[in-house]
C-alpha cells in the first residue's frame, strides 16, 4: 500500500443527520484534533442547503449524485447535482491527485451501532475493519459491492467508506454515539498514521463481515400502499440472525408475515426512516469470516 497523503472526512451529505454535521464542524473549529504528521486531513460539510433547512435533501439525494455520468453532465442542474460537482472539485483541486481516502459520516434510525460500509473487499479496508472491530466490539463491517455503481460519495475513491451510526432519530444528537463516533474517527486516523510510518497495528487475521445479498421492501397493495410493519420481534435486531419461518412483518390486521428464505440471513438497516421513500424495509446480508 502506497502512502496515504490526503484524507477527507465528510459529514452532512444528508442534512438531517446531525452526528456527522457537528463532528465536521468540530473538526473545522479544532483542526488539531484530526491533524496527523504524515498526511493532510480535510473536514467538509456535504449538502449545505439541506443542513441549513434540516432536511435530508433539497431536490434529490446527494449521496446518489456521484456517478461518473452525472458528474460529467452539464445539463444536470438540481441543487444536489451542482453540489456533487463542487464536492468533487474540492476533493481533487486543480493539478492535484484525488484524495486517497473518503470517510463519509452518516447516522441511521436503524440499530446499526458503529458500522463500516465498504464498496468492495479491498485488502487495506478489510485490515482496517479487522483492527477497528478488534479494539471496539461495537464496530461491524458491511460490504455492499453493488453500491460501487450507486452514485455514492464513497465510490469516488478506492479507499472510500462510510461510518453509519445508529440508532439515532433524524435531526437528533445522541451524545454517547457522538462521542463513540469521534473516538472511532481518531482510531482510523491513527491507523493511517501508523501505516504511513511502517508501524501497522497487529490485528486478528480473521474478520467477521456481513456481505450484501438483497434489499427487501414492505408488503404493498396494488396501489403501492404499505400493508405491514416491521415485526416487533425483528425491530432493532440489526446484525442478528433471521431464520426461515421467523416473523418478518406484522400486517395492519395483526397477521405475522414470515421470512420465506431457505437459509439464515442477517438483516441490517431495519426500518430506516429515510428508506421508506426508496421502497426498502431492510437489507439482507450473509455473515462470513474473511482472512485478512
Amino acid at each position: 500500500m502506497s502512502q496515504i497523503e490526503r484524507v477527507a472526512i465528510v459529514g452532512g451529505n444528508h442534512g438531517n443527520e446531525l452526528t456527522g454535521i457537528h463532528l465536521v464542524k468540530r473538526f473545522q473549529q479544532y483542526p488539531n484534533l484530526i491533524n496527523r504528521a504524515s498526511f493532510e486531513t480535510l473536514a467538509l460539510l456535504g449538502n449545505l442547503k439541506a443542513i441549513e433547512e434540516g432536511k435530508r435533501y433539497i431536490d434529490k439525494d446527494l449521496n446518489r449524485c456521484f456517478t461518473n455520468q452525472g458528474l460529467q453532465n452539464p445539463q444536470l442542474s438540481s441543487y444536489e447535482d451542482m453540489r456533487a460537482k463542487a464536492i468533487q472539485q474540492i476533493l481533487q483541486p486543480q493539478n492535484q491527485p484525488f484524495v486517497d481516502v473518503i470517510v463519509d459520516l452518516h447516522s441511521t434510525t436503524a440499530n446499526m451501532g458503529l458500522s463500516l460500509i465498504f464498496c468492495d473487499m479491498h485488502p487495506f479496508l478489510l485490515r482496517l475493519g479487522a483492527y477497528l472491530s478488534s479494539i471496539n466490539p461495537m464496530v461491524k463491517v458491511f460490504v455492499n459491492q453493488q453500491s460501487r455503481e450507486g452514485g455514492f460519495l464513497r465510490s469516488l475513491c478506492e479507499l472510500g467508506f462510510v461510518i453509519e451510526v445508529g440508532a439515532v432519530a433524524q435531526n437528533i444528537l445522541n451524545a454517547e454515539l457522538f462521542q463513540k463516533t469521534e473516538q472511532l474517527i481518531y482510531a482510523i486516523l491513527d491507523y493511517f498514521e501508523g501505516c504511513n510510518q511502517g508501524n501497522i497495528p497487529q490485528i486478528n487475521s480473521t474478520l467477521t463481515l456481513y456481505q450484501y445479498i438483497e434489499t427487501i421492501d414492505y408488503p404493498r397493495s396494488n396501489h403501492q400502499e404499505i400493508q405491514a410493519m416491521i415485526h416487533p420481534q425483528l425491530q432493532f435486531r440489526d446484525y442478528e440472525p433471521l431464520n426461515p419461518g421467523d416473523p418478518m412483518f406484522l400486517s395492519f390486521e395483526g397477521k405475522d408475515i414470515l421470512y420465506e428464505g431457505t437459509s439464515t440471513v442477517y438483516p441490517i438497516f431495519i426500518n430506516e426512516a429515510a428508506y421508506y421513500e426508496k421502497g426498502i424495509a431492510m437489507y439482507l446480508s450473509q455473515k462470513q469470516q474473511q482472512v485478512v
